[in-house]
């Protein structure tokens, strides 16, 4: 038996709730995923994209680490079960019209991106050119 009662969120009742209210009310798209962007908490450097059904977002509340809905694969991805690199949550933000989330997190293990790099985004593109990528600044 569960020691909480099951994560339910508020219903989309106006625009005015939505981007005014204190209850969360997401707002999947029309595949029911929401985007999620996960952020190093003591740094804010981009991690990783990933992307969030409405069970994986309650599972990530209930578990304190990130559950996302992989696109490829079709299936809940707990990040880390595997790979022990896994997201532990320090706090979640949505935007205004609660679409769209960035995941603050403590990452552990030896990385975030499956190329064992620290982050997913480890390239820049180079403004003049559409086709080049840099290195990132240090």
């Amino acid at each position: 038996m569960s020691a909480h009662p099951p994560i339910s969120f508020a219903a989309r009742e106006s625009k005015q709730a939505v981007e005014e209210g204190m209850l969360f009310a997401p707002k999947f798209d029309e595949h029911g995923l929401m985007p999620a962007m996960a952020v190093d908490a003591d740094t804010g450097a981009p991690l990783m994209l990933a992307y969030m059904n409405e069970q994986s977002l309650k599972m990530t509340l209930e578990l304190g680490q990130a559950v996302y809905w992989s696109r490829s694969r079709n299936q809940l991805w707990h990040k880390g079960a595997t790979s022990g690199e896994f997201q532990e949550i320090i706090e979640i933000r949505t935007d205004c019209d609660q679409d769209a989330l960035v995941l603050r997190v403590k990452q552990h293990g030896g990385g975030c991106c499956h190329t064992k790099r620290p982050t997913c985004f480890y390239r820049v593109v180079k403004a003049a050119d559409g086709e080049a990528l840099l290195e990132p600044a240090a």
